[in-house]
């Protein structure tokens, strides 16, 4: 009888010990120290300026997207559409690809190196800026460093 007692005891402490949940949601997490992390907003509607809209970023909407990370795309290096999306990255596939949260956030680890960052919208791949060289969003990682980025998806804005 004591010894199925203390049979009972040790599941029963072991079973809560289990369901307890964790301290913190970062505890569990891994810590970013090389690579990309950023937000996603959504600018919709009428954007042009205004006396009646000072707010440089007004209407940006975070939003949940997959977001991929490509090495260094050039324009001459995809197959362009309309409106900032992009038809085809041909041969090139994602270094890495993960979801922002609702707040629009997003954080993964990649090496230093140049890179360019695409979301997934329902009518495609979509990225809506280049630098002086035609790269594709480009964004720099720096050794050691995380690079912060606002990835804006305005192609249902008017400017």
């Amino acid at each position: 009888m004591r010894s199925t007692s203390l049979l009972f005891f040790l599941l029963l402490a072991s079973t809560l010990a289990c369901a307890q949940k964790p301290r913190s949601v970062k505890a569990r997490k891994a810590t970013v120290k090389e690579g990309i992390c950023g937000t996603i907003v959504e600018k919709r509607g009428n954007h042009m300026p205004s006396p009646d809209s000072p707010r440089p970023n007004a209407g940006s909407t975070p939003v949940e997207r997959e977001v991929l990370i490509f090495k260094r795309l050039a324009m001459n290096e995809v197959d362009a559409g309309e409106n900032g999306f992009i038809n085809s990255v041909r041969d090139a596939k994602p270094v890495k690809t993960v979801m922002s949260g609702k707040d629009g956030k997003f954080c993964m680890s990649v090496p230093a190196g140049h890179y360019s960052v695409l979301v997934r919208e329902p009518k495609g791949l979509y990225a809506n800026l280049s630098d002086s060289q035609n790269n594709i969003n480009p964004v720099r990682v720096e050794k050691g460093r995380k690079a912060q980025v606002t990835v804006e998806i305005t192609h249902e804005a008017v400017f």
